[in-house]
């Protein structure tokens, strides 16, 4: 497994539109779909594509987050087809060191579904955090989530 980051362009958003995580997966990740039509159009957002070689395995998103004044990774996905084979720790490490190396930043938040226990004992095992729990409604559906930080001085 020979993982790499890349961005997303016109030539590989139709690769990461056709990943998708497992049904029982859906509530706790938004789809790529929405991850892209959002990094379009919201400011300081950055798509990453996750290859292993030349397949692409899974996504990517980061932002500069203006509710928490800080960066955060909202989104990280591996495809069904390549979960459970390590490509979610390796791809997580992959992108932490290339975030804390690139961007001036001295912490990154992500949130993690309350019901999704795999997610949460994946970004704690990298160093992460738990910060507080919070509730919000998108279109009807109301979300649950746990945010948790990681500093730069706990990774490096």
């Amino acid at each position: 497994m020979t993982l790499r980051l890349a961005k997303i362009t016109r030539e590989n958003y139709q690769e990461c539109l056709n990943l998708k995580v497992a049904q029982s997966q859906t509530g706790f990740v938004a789809a790529n779909s929405v991850s892209l039509a959002q990094a379009a159009y919201e400011p300081k957002m950055y798509p990453l594509a996750i290859y292993n070689q030349q397949e692409m395995v899974g996504f990517v998103l980061y932002d500069f987050d203006l509710e928490l004044n800080d960066w955060s990774m909202s989104r990280l996905m591996i495809g069904e087809q390549f979960q459970a084979q390590g490509y979610g720790k390796k791809a997580l490490t992959l992108f932490l060191n290339y975030f804390f190396s690139e961007v001036d930043a001295a912490q990154i938040y992500t949130s993690v579904e309350v019901d999704n226990p795999i997610a949460k004992k994946l970004y704690l095992q990298a160093g992460f955090k738990e910060k507080e729990t919070f509730s919000y409604t998108i279109a009807d559906q109301e979300f649950h989530e746990e945010r948790l930080l990681l500093k730069k001085s706990d990774w490096l």
